[in-house]
């Protein structure tokens, strides 16, 4: 018998395997039971927008049902400012430990190449889902001397800069999309921005603008009879306004839906990131969401995280044509 097969030798083998497993375990171990445990305390969820406006009400909705499936509260935090990008900055430089996530504008696509925020949104964020759409439209005072958008157009070429309308931020989707139907009806705005939708409600209601660019913050106003939809942005009617035509109806080829996204810091923990994407995947698919999606008019266009990042991709080479033919470097620095 060789001594390599001796029960002692084979033993001390044993010994040496034993110990060299135990060793990669406990060096495994804080990570394996970090994510296991987490969430051990509540999170915080960075909401950009102020509170109140449809895109506050669709994350607190989504935050209540993801924190029964977490087990832990998640607690909604507005933090405004620069169309979104003041809460987008800060979410992104938290520790990404997953006790910090946000709501991810689409814009950030865009203001990230004009220079206004300070963040790669390809490599910067780390993507959960994206959850819903938004039904804008743009309305007027019911007792406004614009009966339709046609009206609009015309006041708009007789009278170049005259129109106010009120808007979420500057370079925002409101009022991207609001300058992409004037350039495609041949006609000029006076823009007035405003930290967010609900701000920018009001001064249309108290008559201080004529028009009001928004997600669907008009809605109930306009089943009130305080404002009139003029038109929305989708690429088909919604049935809660299905008599207000779409700005493609009309022959102007602009269609605007903005969805919103969760996500976190970058480097976050796969582990943790699957179980927030799984939280979330769960939250959407709930009745409880889609009775307040439906209630502001916001439609579901969930995407799983590794899906919800190609087409921020894809989004982003869009933004870089559009930044372009609007000119949009020139529009902020007027």
């Amino acid at each position: 018998m060789t001594r390599s097969s001796t029960p002692s030798h084979l033993k001390r083998r044993s010994l040496l395997a034993g110990t060299a497993a135990a060793g990669a375990t406990v060096l495994m171990s804080p990570l394996r039971a970090f994510a296991q445990a987490y969430p051990e305390r509540p999170i915080t969820f960075i909401c950009p927008w102020p509170a109140g406006g449809t895109a506050d009400q669709s994350m607190r909705a989504l935050c209540q049902v993801a924190s029964r499936v977490l087990g832990q509260a998640i607690a909604v935090e507005n933090k405004v400012g620069a169309s979104g990008m003041i809460g987008t900055k800060a979410m992104a430089s938290a520790k990404p430990d997953g006790y910090t996530i946000g709501q991810i504008p689409i814009s950030v696509t865009r203001f990230s190449q004009l220079g206004t925020l300070q963040l790669d949104p390809l490599k910067d964020l780390t993507y959960l889902a994206r959850t819903s759409g938004q039904t804008f439209g743009i309305a007027a005072p019911a007792d406004s001397r614009f009966k339709s958008l046609q009206e609009v157009v015309a006041f708009a070429k007789a009278n170049p800069g005259k129109v106010t309308y009120a808007h979420a931020g500057v370079g925002g989707a409101t009022h991207v999309g609001m300058e992409e139907f004037a350039l495609a009806a041949g006609i000029q705005f006076n823009h007035v921005p405003f930290k967010g939708g609900a701000d920018a409600l009001q001064a249309v209601l108290g008559g201080h603008v004529d028009l009001l660019a928004d997600s669907s913050s008009w809605a109930p106003h306009v089943e009130a009879g305080k404002l009139k939809l003029l038109a929305t942005w989708g690429e088909r009617r919604t049935p809660r306004f299905k008599d207000a035509p779409t700005l493609k109806e009309l022959g102007f080829n602009v269609v605007v839906d903005a969805p919103n996204g969760i996500g976190a810091p970058k480097g976050l923990d796969p582990a943790v990131a699957k179980k927030l994407r799984d939280a979330f995947r769960v939250a959407v698919a709930i009745p409880e969401f889609k009775l307040v999606a439906d209630k502001i008019d916001a439609p579901v266009l969930y995407l799983d995280g590794p899906d919800y990042e190609k087409y921020v991709a894809a989004i982003y080479q869009k933004e870089t044509v559009l930044i372009e033919k609007l000119k949009l470097k020139e529009l902020l620095k007027s």
